[in-house]
């Protein structure tokens, strides 16, 4: 699969994520494959599991500013609701759209496997 595949894959815009890497497709191309190595989804998950929501909101603020500067569209809406969601401790929906960032991101690291 090709870089512009991937996005398209994952609905996002290519052309956009492209354009914030000054349209350099080999540096694009390095940054989006590293995003599998970053732990912060993982530090998200688990501060959740372990209701410590300020780290939490950490984590989901740091994974929103991630998915922006690398244009995974769909993973950056989900992790910013998520960050509203938990800026002032918790909200009611917080499991719900907890679960919305996971399956993005899911999305995300699966269509990674398929990238050339």
């Amino acid at each position: 699969m090709t870089l512009k595949e991937f996005y398209d894959s994952i609905g996002s815009d290519f052309n956009a994520a492209l354009m914030r890497m000054g349209n350099s497709e080999r540096m694009l191309d390095k940054f989006v494959k590293k995003f599998p190595n970053d732990k912060t989804a993982e530090e998200l998950f688990r501060s959740l599991g372990e209701k410590d929501y300020q780290l939490a909101f950490r984590m989901a603020h740091t994974l929103k500013g991630v998915c922006a500067n690398l244009g995974l569209d769909n993973l950056q809406k989900a992790s910013s609701d998520l960050t509203e969601a938990l800026r002032n401790e918790v909200a009611e929906n917080t499991p719900e759209l907890a679960e919305i960032v996971k399956t993005e991101y899911e999305k995300v690291i699966s269509a990674l496997g398929k990238l050339d």
